[in-house]
């Protein structure tokens, strides 16, 4: 059966998502920036995800349908909270990957009501202008509505080379269905990751955490999870070979997830 994409209606905004698996507790997933949005791929999220299906119901959100032109993380961040308290979601457990682990690390800290546990995958808490150097690239792509060499620029960036290569002829077929707003949408989005900086405030985020990074990250780099680990006292591993797509790459990713929300849970002291 495929899985069925769900729209949440709040006073100011509405969002897509998609939910699976049939356990008591609450799993969310929050995607990092993407060329064309997860929502298409709900079915391969899924199977990728199976392994957390039996023991958690499991959320993934977009971001807003409606994007205003000027659109920070931290908005992002805001509208995606003001989404779990109207679906009624609160004490989950949130995963989130590169923009998504920003926008998790956000939620965590003005809404530690609603996280339990945090998992942030190759992600930064403060994006400094030589990790904008290739985003910008990609905004200028996207600009010039060349989806064809966005596609295989995106591609060539988050994925080990090995993996790249191998899904080349993929990533242009998929490029062919690029329309004109998500280019124009994908701009906004990733336009929202300048300045971003929480660093700052991550000394409040009071539930575990754990940073998943990996030591040949071409977008955000190594030290930018190690930064967030030492800050959040998390536990902390690094992958080595599987790039900054480590959550799709590296065969155990689920398998590590699952391993820490089974941890007893500590609340840390502020």
């Amino acid at each position: 059966m495929a899985t069925q994409i769900q729209t949440v209606e709040t006073d100011s905004f509405s969002m897509d998502y998609f939910q699976f698996g049939q356990g008591e507790d609450v799993f969310v997933i929050l995607p990092g920036l993407s060329v064309q949005s997860v929502m298409g791929f709900a079915d391969a999220v899924a199977d990728a995800y199976k392994l957390l299906s039996d023991d958690y119901t499991i959320y993934v959100f977009d971001r807003r349908k409606e994007l205003p032109t000027d659109y920070s993380v931290y908005d992002m961040a805001r509208d995606t909270a003001e989404a779990f308290k109207a679906l009624g979601l609160n004490r989950i457990n949130l995963f989130g990957a590169s923009q998504g682990g920003m926008i998790a690390m956000v939620i965590a800290v003005e809404h530690p009501e609603l996280v339990q546990k945090l998992i942030l995958g190759s992600t930064s808490a403060c994006v400094e202008d030589t990790q904008m150097q290739t985003i910008e690239k990609w905004i200028q792509l996207a600009r010039a509505g060349n989806a064809a060499d966005l596609y295989l620029a995106f591609g060539e960036a988050v994925y080990p080379r090995s993996v790249f290569e191998q899904s080349r002829a993929l990533l242009s077929e998929a490029a062919e269905s690029v329309t004109h707003e998500d280019l124009k949408r994908f701009v906004i989005l990733a336009e929202g990751i300048e300045g971003f900086n929480v660093r700052k405030d991550l000394k409040m985020i009071a539930c575990p955490v754990l940073v998943i990074g990996s030591k040949d990250d071409r977008v955000l780099g190594a030290e930018a999870s190690i930064q967030i680990a030492e800050c959040t006292d998390a536990e902390l591993y690094m992958y080595e070979g599987y790039g900054h797509a480590a959550y799709d790459t590296a065969p155990d990713y689920k398998e590590r997830i699952l391993r820490f929300l089974k941890q007893e849970s500590t609340v840390k002291r502020l």
